[in-house]
């Protein structure tokens, strides 16, 4: 499972010319996931994203939360981070777990982040989206469960 971490000002997701999604300051979250990926991967990855000190403190360093600033999370599945572009001009796909598989994986990390408290906007998992942000800083993580010393251990907010 991968994850795009973008601090943001503001962050919305759009589905047909109508908003689906959108939140203030916080985080704007792209979601993939990739074949043998498991609900403890994604339990692992919703605690690191809201306890990941990315938000300035006073003295600009960064030391604060999502939980820490009360910040918005807005989380749209992207299929296209587990795009495989080592060959030709065309990336291939298959590297990208199935439709449900990942559609099922997407909404447990929603609802794992979710049981945080925090404000959480998502996009329509398959849909065609158009998403706006206003990136702050620029500050962007990318994290991988795969590169995890041991999710099993981070499976509860």
């Amino acid at each position: 499972m991968r994850l795009v971490i973008q601090r943001v000002i503001r962050a919305q997701v759009d589905v047909e010319g109508r908003t689906v999604g959108a939140i203030g300051s916080g985080a704007l979250v792209l979601f993939g996931a990739t074949h043998g990926d498991t609900p403890n991967e994604s339990s692992y990855l919703a605690s690191k994203l809201i306890h990941l000190r990315m938000f300035p403190d006073e003295q600009q360093k960064m030391n604060r939360s999502l939980l820490d600033i009360g910040g918005g999370i807005l989380i749209v599945s992207q299929f296209t981070l587990y795009a495989d572009c080592s060959e030709g001009r065309r990336p291939s796909f298959t590297p990208a777990a199935p439709p449900a598989l990942a559609e099922s994986l997407y909404g447990h990390f929603i609802e794992e982040v979710r049981m945080s408290g925090l404000h959480v906007a998502t996009g329509i998992f398959g849909a065609y989206m158009q998403v706006s942000l206003l990136n702050d800083g620029p500050v962007t993580f990318i994290i991988d469960s795969k590169n995890a010393a041991k999710p099993e251990f981070c499976n509860t907010l």
